[in-house]
Parts: C-alpha cells; structure tokens; sequence
C-alpha cells in the first residue's frame, strides 16, 4: 500500500505542477467546433432492480456494436450490464453471467473486440483493504457475457496497484496495468484464461525509473503498449512506448517529449500508423508513429492549475481521429484531421462534468461516431456522421 500511496501522489504532483509552470500556449486563431448532427440512441433497462445506467466504455468489430458498464441501484449497490446492437441504432441488453461475490457487483470498464468476439475488464471496491475487485468476461457462442474465474492475486493482492485496459489483437488479448514493479501485463490467446506477466525487463520499472502503462493496441506482429516513466529525482514523466511480439518479452522507445510532464494515456492505428494522445504539461498532446520512429504531433486544450487532466477515450471515425478528455472540471471531445496534427473541439450534445462516477465514452465504426456520456445523474448515447461534418 505503501507504494502504491507515493506513486499516486507524485503523480498528482507532478500534473499539478507542471499545469502551474507550463507557460500558456502561444494565441492562434479560434476555429468554429465542428458540430455533428447528433441522433439520441435508446440504451433498454437490464433486467434486475431499477437503477442508474452506468456507462464506461464501447467499442465495435465485425458488426457488431457494444457499450458496457453497469447499473447501480436506489439502495447503492451495483451490477455488470452491458448492451449490443447489430445497426448502431437499436441496442438490445446483453445477458450476463457472473459467478463470483465481486463480480455480482462489477461494473464493467474496459471492453475490448477480436474475431467478433468480445471481452471486457469491470472490477468492485471492497473487502478490507479497498482494493478493486477484477474480474475478466468473456463472450459465450450466444453472445451473453461470462465472468472469467482467476486467483485473486492474478490482478490483485500485495503487488496490485491497477489493471487498466484490455485490447484484443493477431496474437490474441492483452491487458496492460501496473504493479509494485512498474508496468505489466496480462496474456490470453482466447480470453479465457490469463497470465501475469510482472517484473518483465523493460516494461517493468528499472535503473532508468518507474513505469507506468496506461493502453495498447494489437498492431501486425504483436502489440503496441504506451505510457510514461518516472526517472530517478524527478517528478514528471516521460513519455515512452513498448513493444512486443508475445505480450511477455517487451522493448521499450523512448518519444521525443520535453522537460514538462508528459505521458500516453491512449493509442489507436490510423490508417495503419500508430497514433498516441496524452499530457504535455498542462495540456493534451498527440504522438505519431511512421514506421520505427515516433514524432510529437499537435496539442489542444488545457487544464486549470489545481486540476489534474486525462484522456478518456481516443478512436478513429473515417479519417478522423477522435479524442475525450476531462480537464480535471467538465469533459469536452475534440478531433483531428490529419493524425493529430491540428485538433477542433466537438460540440457535444450537452455538458458532461468530470469526477467520480462520470464518464465519456466513443466508439467508431467507418465515418460513424458513438458517443456515451454519464454525468453523475444519467446516462445517454449519441450518434453522428462524423463524413457529414463541415469542414
């Protein structure tokens, strides 16, 4: 606990003063926010007690459209929930098989697609300690949800600090986290069953400083991991990457970054180049890959000094490259034309607050963009052509 305790506040303090001392972007010229025209999407009740849709991720693959979270109901208690749906428009509940204390009160928080199928990550705060609760699912031939039985010290237990996203790809399902080593991972070739990989050379923490993974991508070959390390008497990261061919060997990259904080918190493939979105100093930037050699791209938007900003989200829609972010007070979406180069906000079909309990959630499928907002009080989905969009 005691690790995990410092790694969390020198991170918060690192964002807090980098936000404070990074100078303000020079002025430039304001751009109208591009301005999709939203259509409201119905998301139905699960069945159980009623309560707060809960929504907190989304994703698509071979026709198919998910969007997974959970419900809480009147008495505070909670529950996985996840929703499909076959056009983008008419969602149906997808059923829903826990089989454990927790993972009866998960609420599902990363989904990811391979092959047509889905797996998803939700976890549940309890027991003595506090600590999340982790359950992996998997999707049956009937398209219901299974939670995935694993010893409680696979995702958790002395050496837990975070399981953060799971992706699928060629070579099968990866999850990236963190541990008291530093970076790890998770491996499964079906998502049935997977395997910790803790303490690997390179993605683990080391000489050089503390890791820390936040996403990946299955990309031809294997896998593409992002995040930030921590070197020795500093206290802002640097941005870096890794790279893998099984999951459990890795070689990490260093990006061009500066003496601000910086950080990748999110990576996609656009038109087969990987493009990562995180912090530079106080504000968001973007990271591209052409071939074996990363180039920082455009930033946008910024945080107040007493915030700490995120990225929540980052998808491709078309040509488009389509970023949520939370600046530590409200969240707002903005997107891309020409691979992070250059951004413009997107106006949302209404303001969605940051904290606890709220989310924003996209998923893209061709020139369509999915929008899932939980603003502490509801939940509500949108959908736009993002190809419709004046340029």
């Amino acid at each position: 606990m005691s690790t995990r305790r410092v790694l969390a506040v020198l991170g918060v303090l690192a964002v807090l003063l980098a936000a404070a001392c990074d100078p303000a972007p020079a002025p430039r010229r304001a751009e109208e926010p591009v301005r999709p025209a939203w259509q409201a999407l119905t998301l139905p009740a699960p069945p159980g007690p009623p309560g707060r849709a809960l929504l907190r991720d989304a994703t698509a693959c071979a026709g198919r459209w998910y969007a997974v979270g959970g419900v809480a109901d009147t008495a505070g208690g909670t529950r996985p929930a996840a929703w499909s749906s076959r056009d983008g428009t008419n969602w149906t509940v997808v059923p829903i098989a826990a089989d454990s204390f927790y993972g009866k009160q998960n609420v599902l928080y990363s989904a990811g697609c391979r092959d047509g199928a889905l797996a998803v990550i939700g976890a549940k705060v309890g027991g003595a300690h506090g600590y999340p609760r982790v359950s992996t699912w998997r999707q049956r031939p009937d398209g219901g949800l299974v939670e995935v039985s694993a010893s409680f010290e696979t995702y958790g237990g002395p050496k837990a600090v975070n399981v953060s996203r799971l992706t699928g790809g060629p070579a099968g399902w990866l999850i990236v986290g963190n541990r008291s080593s530093g970076a790890a991972a998770w491996v499964s070739p079906d998502a049935a069953d997977f395997a910790l990989v803790e303490g690997a050379p390179e993605l683990a923490s080391d000489g050089r400083g503390v890791s820390w993974a936040f996403d990946a991508v299955g990309v031809p070959g294997g896998w593409l991991a992002v995040g930030g390390v921590l070197p020795a008497g500093r206290i802002d990261r640097d941005p870096v990457a890794w790279s893998s061919a099984d999951g459990r060997t890795w070689r990490r990259t260093a990006l061009p970054g500066t003496d601000r904080y910086e950080e990748l918190q999110r990576v996609v493939l656009v038109d087969g180049a990987a493009v990562a979105v995180g912090l530079r100093g106080g504000a968001f930037g973007a990271w591209r890959r052409d071939g074996d050699r990363w180039a920082a791209a455009g930033g946008f938007g910024g945080a107040a000094p007493s915030q700490v900003p995120s990225v929540d989200g980052l998808v491709t829609a078309g040509g488009w490259l389509v970023a949520a972010v939370s600046d530590g007070k409200s969240r707002s979406v903005w997107t891309s034309a020409d691979r992070g180069g250059s951004w413009r906000r997107v106006e949302l079909p209404g303001p969605v607050p940051a904290g606890a309990d709220r989310d924003v959630a996209l998923a893209a499928v061709g020139e369509r963009l999915w929008i899932f907002a939980d603003d502490g009080v509801r939940s509500a989905a949108w959908s736009a052509p993002m190809l419709a969009v004046p340029g």
